[in-house]
């Protein structure tokens, strides 16, 4: 009892020390289902959508959703347009030498291939190949720096994007998530498949805050601790990534 009276402690004076500023901004894409979308209504929706409501309340923060590009969303963080990043973003070496992440709140989550039906391909001797990946995210480094010499590489502007060249015929495969590509791929009536191997490329998922903006990353670390524990966590990932986990709760 008394170290849950303590922690209690910790995260009101944390809090605290967060609320003295303006409503919380957190900086999302919106272009990247299940993680982060606009819905039919118009509104941003996804699993970090709740789950960034859902840390928000517990800490007892106001906070808003700002849709951002993804390729300018470091930079905007960096800016001050925004306090925090929830955005699929894995973390990684690279990003971490210029931004802090809170724990992650999604495992390591592995990238694989999409292609069309009945796609055949030497994985280890790719060659040939126009490879889809969406632009300055770890899959279009690893693509890079793996496949680009004999392959060529298609970077998009967003997710959604190279899925639609794919689908189209103007790329050959696409290198993505697999919790993203999933619902992809099993929506699309049998017309594209999984190829290839599970390719594991960084860290898991967690928010992205400024190197100085210490309070509100233990906040959100505390908040984080919290609906790990309560099994909140876990029903999120389980609600949006079909029936996936537990990871975090027992």
């Amino acid at each position: 009892m008394k170290k849950v009276i303590i922690a209690a402690a910790a995260l009101a004076a944390l809090t605290s020390a967060v609320s003295a500023q303006e409503t919380v901004r957190i900086g999302t894409e919106g272009a990247y289902a299940p993680w982060n979308f606009v819905n039919d209504d118009g509104a941003l929706a996804g699993f970090e959508i709740d789950l960034g409501n859902a840390i928000c309340e517990h800490a007892g923060l106001t906070c808003e959703f700002v849709q951002n590009e993804w390729d300018s969303i470091i930079p905007n963080l960096l800016a001050g347009n925004y306090d925090v990043i929830m955005a699929g973003m894995s973390i990684t070496p690279e990003r971490d030498e210029t931004i802090d992440f809170t724990q992650d709140y999604f495992p390591p989550d592995p990238s694989n291939f999409a292609a069309p039906a009945g796609s055949s391909y030497d994985f280890d001797a790719l060659s040939g190949l126009r490879i889809g990946v969406q632009g300055n995210t770890i899959q279009a480094a690893h693509a890079e720096e793996n496949f680009g010499a004999d392959n060529t590489i298609v970077a998009f502007s967003t997710f959604d994007q190279s899925v639609a060249d794919l689908a189209a015929g103007n790329v050959d495969v696409v290198l993505a998530d697999g919790s993203s590509l999933d619902p992809v791929v099993a929506n699309s009536g049998g017309a594209l498949e999984f190829i290839g191997p599970d390719i594991l490329i960084g860290g898991g998922v967690g928010a992205g805050l400024r190197e100085d903006d210490d309070d509100l990353e233990e906040t959100f670390n505390a908040a984080l601790d919290a609906l790990k524990a309560d099994g909140t966590v876990d029903a999120l990932i389980a609600e949006w990534f079909d029936g996936q986990g537990p990871y975090y709760s027992e």
